[in-house]
């Protein structure tokens, strides 16, 4: 994964999908490593302004000076959740023209054995994109109830093992704590063995808890629900999700917002403020042979893009 940390996924799509204009406002909500925010500030004239979002200080501290540098970028650290008040301190609302949210983990962390991302190398069992906020994933692990940890390991990570793997960790964790990479994916591996599995049995496990120590899902509908009110009509929002979880919410979330609410549905007349907020642009892009080819990354992703009414 190392060679793709710099790879923006469903870059011309992405660009296609926001409908840039040189003079616009966009965000991008996920700066990760800036791949996405370099191609658009491209895009933009003199006028134009690109604010990007990250709540990972090595995101920001990674981000290239000719980027920086330039008078039409600003880089936010924060959570994305906080896009209106971002937006509003900046007097913007009503006035973005595209939002970018690229999903997920991104390659430098999962590369970086100390953020304690992946099974692949063993580090501190962290898992925070924010390392200043929060428990780490092992002090969320010491602390949640077997009956809890089983909940997350379905709905999270849809995983099937989930309650012979709770159980396993529940044991574990009574004779020694959880801190390490590599001790949870062997207490994973020995509970559910891969038997044929085309993935590493500690995928799922690893990314329920991933998920649950950043709010990943409860981040992304904060932000989908803040995304419309701060685009001014004409505006894209461009969803770039990995797995499934993602992707309904953004998916439903588009849906709803392009109907009129339920009690004016079908009705000639409809009050403005139950009017559709949105209007869905296409069917969902992923990546082609060629794209995944150079970027595994993209093998899982899904575009969707909307419009503002």
């Amino acid at each position: 994964m190392g060679s793709n940390a710099h790879v923006p996924v469903l870059l011309g799509p992405v660009l296609e999908g926001l409908k840039i204009k040189p003079d616009g406002c966009y965000v991008d909500g996920t700066f990760g490593r800036g791949g996405h925010s370099r191609e658009i500030l491209k895009q933009l004239g003199s006028e134009g302004r690109l604010i990007a979002i990250d709540r990972d200080p090595q995101a920001i501290a990674s981000a290239p000076s000719f980027l920086t540098d330039d008078p039409r970028f600003e880089l936010v650290r924060g959570e994305v959740a906080q896009l209106e008040r971002i937006i509003s301190e900046r007097d913007l609302v009503g006035n973005v023209d595209g939002l970018l949210f690229d999903l997920g983990v991104s390659s430098p962390q999962l590369d970086e054995a100390d953020r304690g991302f992946s099974f692949m190398r063993d580090g501190p069992l962290d898992m925070r994109m924010d390392p200043d906020s929060g428990p780490s994933a092992s002090e969320w692990l010491a602390a949640v109830d077997e009956r809890e940890l089983k909940h997350v390991l379905r709905k999270f990570g849809e995983e099937n093992n989930a309650a012979r793997i709770a159980r396993a960790i529940d044991g574990a964790r009574k004779d020694a704590p959880i801190s390490r990479t590599a001790q949870l994916a062997r207490i994973i591996e020995d509970a559910a063995p891969k038997r044929g599995q085309k993935i590493h049995p500690a995928t799922r496990t690893f990314q329920a808890i991933r998920i649950a120590v950043n709010a990943e899902l409860e981040q992304l509908e904060a932000v989908l629900s803040q995304s419309v009110k701060v685009m001014r009509k004409g505006a894209r929002l461009c969803v770039i999700s990995f797995h499934s979880l993602e992707d309904r919410i953004a998916k439903r979330f588009m849906r709803d917002a392009s109907r009129e609410a339920e009690q004016y549905r079908g009705m000639p007349n409809v009050p403005e403020e139950f009017q559709p907020k949105l209007r869905i642009i296409g069917k969902a892009v992923r990546a082609n042979d060629a794209e995944i080819e150079v970027n595994r990354r993209a093998r899982s992703a899904h575009l969707r893009i909307a419009e503002r009414t």
